[in-house]
Protein backbone atom coordinates (compact mmCIF):
# COMPACT_ATOMS: atom_id res chain seq x y z
CA UNK A 1 0.00 0.00 0.00
CA UNK A 2 3.13 2.40 0.66
CA UNK A 3 4.50 1.71 -2.83
CA UNK A 4 0.85 2.51 -4.48
CA UNK A 5 0.88 5.83 -2.28
CA UNK A 6 4.31 7.12 -3.35
CA UNK A 7 3.41 6.15 -6.54
CA UNK A 8 0.43 8.38 -6.81
CA UNK A 9 1.92 11.30 -5.56
CA UNK A 10 5.09 10.73 -7.43
CA UNK A 11 2.67 10.74 -10.35
CA UNK A 12 0.88 14.00 -9.56
CA UNK A 13 4.36 15.75 -8.64
CA UNK A 14 5.41 14.63 -12.06
CA UNK A 15 2.73 15.70 -13.46
CA UNK A 16 2.53 19.25 -11.56
CA UNK A 17 6.44 19.56 -12.46
CA UNK A 18 5.29 19.07 -16.80
CA UNK A 19 1.64 21.21 -16.72
CA UNK A 20 4.01 24.40 -15.19
CA UNK A 21 7.14 23.80 -18.07
CA UNK A 22 3.99 23.64 -20.77
CA UNK A 23 1.58 25.96 -19.80
CA UNK A 24 3.10 28.17 -16.94
CA UNK A 25 0.57 27.25 -14.36
CA UNK A 26 0.60 25.56 -10.88
CA UNK A 27 -1.52 21.99 -11.56
CA UNK A 28 -4.01 23.84 -8.96
CA UNK A 29 -4.21 26.59 -11.20
CA UNK A 30 -4.47 24.70 -14.24
CA UNK A 31 -7.31 22.86 -12.81
CA UNK A 32 -8.96 25.63 -11.46
CA UNK A 33 -8.79 26.89 -15.04
CA UNK A 34 -9.93 23.81 -16.12
CA UNK A 35 -12.98 24.00 -13.61
CA UNK A 36 -13.95 26.84 -14.51
CA UNK A 37 -14.23 26.58 -18.45
CA UNK A 38 -16.07 23.25 -17.50
CA UNK A 39 -18.57 24.83 -15.13
CA UNK A 40 -19.07 28.45 -16.08
CA UNK A 41 -20.83 30.82 -14.15
CA UNK A 42 -19.77 28.59 -10.71
CA UNK A 43 -19.77 30.74 -7.62
CA UNK A 44 -16.23 30.84 -5.55
CA UNK A 45 -17.54 28.65 -2.74
CA UNK A 46 -18.46 26.21 -5.14
CA UNK A 47 -15.46 26.10 -6.05
CA UNK A 48 -12.98 25.93 -3.42
CA UNK A 49 -15.13 22.73 -2.72
CA UNK A 50 -14.90 21.30 -5.79
CA UNK A 51 -11.02 22.34 -5.87
CA UNK A 52 -10.66 20.87 -1.85
CA UNK A 53 -8.68 23.82 -0.86
CA UNK A 54 -10.09 26.31 1.62
CA UNK A 55 -11.94 29.76 0.28
CA UNK A 56 -9.28 31.75 1.36
CA UNK A 57 -6.34 30.12 -0.78
CA UNK A 58 -9.13 29.86 -3.54
CA UNK A 59 -9.49 33.73 -3.34
CA UNK A 60 -5.99 34.12 -3.44
CA UNK A 61 -5.76 31.50 -6.35
CA UNK A 62 -7.85 33.49 -8.24
CA UNK A 63 -6.78 36.69 -8.23
CA UNK A 64 -3.44 34.99 -9.70
CA UNK A 65 -5.78 33.64 -12.66
CA UNK A 66 -7.20 37.15 -12.56
CA UNK A 67 -4.03 38.90 -12.97
CA UNK A 68 -2.95 36.47 -15.95
CA UNK A 69 -6.25 36.68 -18.06
CA UNK A 70 -7.39 33.51 -17.86
CA UNK A 71 -10.79 33.91 -15.50
CA UNK A 72 -12.65 36.98 -14.33
CA UNK A 73 -15.03 37.22 -11.44
CA UNK A 74 -18.39 38.56 -11.76
CA UNK A 75 -20.79 40.47 -9.16
CA UNK A 76 -24.58 40.54 -10.28
CA UNK A 77 -28.26 40.18 -9.41
CA UNK A 78 -29.80 41.52 -5.99
CA UNK A 79 -27.02 40.28 -3.42
CA UNK A 80 -23.86 42.18 -4.48
CA UNK A 81 -22.01 39.73 -2.86
CA UNK A 82 -22.64 36.62 -5.10
CA UNK A 83 -19.21 36.15 -7.35
CA UNK A 84 -19.75 33.96 -10.12
CA UNK A 85 -16.43 32.72 -12.67
CA UNK A 86 -15.72 32.18 -15.94
CA UNK A 87 -12.93 31.98 -18.37
CA UNK A 88 -11.71 34.78 -20.50
CA UNK A 89 -10.88 33.56 -24.44
CA UNK A 90 -7.24 33.09 -23.08
CA UNK A 91 -8.04 30.86 -20.35
CA UNK A 92 -10.78 28.60 -22.93
CA UNK A 93 -7.67 28.46 -25.33
CA UNK A 94 -5.49 27.08 -22.45
CA UNK A 95 -8.32 24.94 -21.13
CA UNK A 96 -8.62 23.04 -24.44
CA UNK A 97 -5.22 22.68 -24.76
CA UNK A 98 -4.39 21.58 -21.17
CA UNK A 99 -4.34 17.86 -20.29
CA UNK A 100 -7.05 17.27 -17.63
CA UNK A 101 -5.42 18.05 -14.07
CA UNK A 102 -4.23 15.08 -12.36
CA UNK A 103 -5.76 16.36 -8.85
CA UNK A 104 -8.74 16.25 -10.63
CA UNK A 105 -8.36 13.23 -11.49
CA UNK A 106 -7.24 11.56 -8.15
CA UNK A 107 -10.15 13.19 -6.38
CA UNK A 108 -12.63 12.22 -8.92
CA UNK A 109 -11.29 8.75 -8.02
CA UNK A 110 -11.46 9.35 -3.91
CA UNK A 111 -15.18 10.04 -4.36
CA UNK A 112 -15.86 7.39 -6.58
CA UNK A 113 -14.01 5.16 -3.90
CA UNK A 114 -15.46 6.35 -0.88
CA UNK A 115 -19.05 6.09 -2.49
CA UNK A 116 -19.05 2.41 -3.85
CA UNK A 117 -16.23 0.83 -1.71
CA UNK A 118 -17.40 -1.52 0.86
CA UNK A 119 -16.13 -0.88 4.61
CA UNK A 120 -13.25 0.30 5.63
CA UNK A 121 -11.25 0.93 1.84
CA UNK A 122 -13.96 3.73 1.17
CA UNK A 123 -13.23 5.71 4.90
CA UNK A 124 -8.98 4.66 3.97
CA UNK A 125 -8.47 8.18 2.50
CA UNK A 126 -9.95 10.26 5.20
CA UNK A 127 -8.67 7.95 8.12
CA UNK A 128 -5.23 8.94 6.35
CA UNK A 129 -6.06 11.84 6.09
CA UNK A 130 -6.54 12.46 9.92
CA UNK A 131 -3.40 9.90 10.75
CA UNK A 132 -1.54 11.93 9.47
CA UNK A 133 -2.68 15.39 10.64
CA UNK A 134 -2.89 16.65 6.84
CA UNK A 135 -3.40 20.31 7.45
CA UNK A 136 -4.27 23.92 4.53
CA UNK A 137 -0.73 25.05 4.27
CA UNK A 138 -2.51 28.51 3.84
CA UNK A 139 -4.46 28.36 7.28
CA UNK A 140 -3.26 25.96 9.20
CA UNK A 141 -6.66 24.15 9.67
CA UNK A 142 -7.13 20.79 9.14
CA UNK A 143 -8.37 20.40 5.41
CA UNK A 144 -12.23 19.79 5.63
CA UNK A 145 -13.83 16.21 4.51
CA UNK A 146 -15.11 16.09 0.84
Amino acid sequence: MVQSLRLVCRTIQDHSRRAERQYGLSAVQLRAVWETHRCPGRRVSESSRVLSIHPSTASNLLDKLERKALVRRVRGGADQRVVRLYVTGQGSARAQRAPRPAQGALTDALHRLSEHAPGSLGRAPGELAAAVAVHDPGTGLPLAED
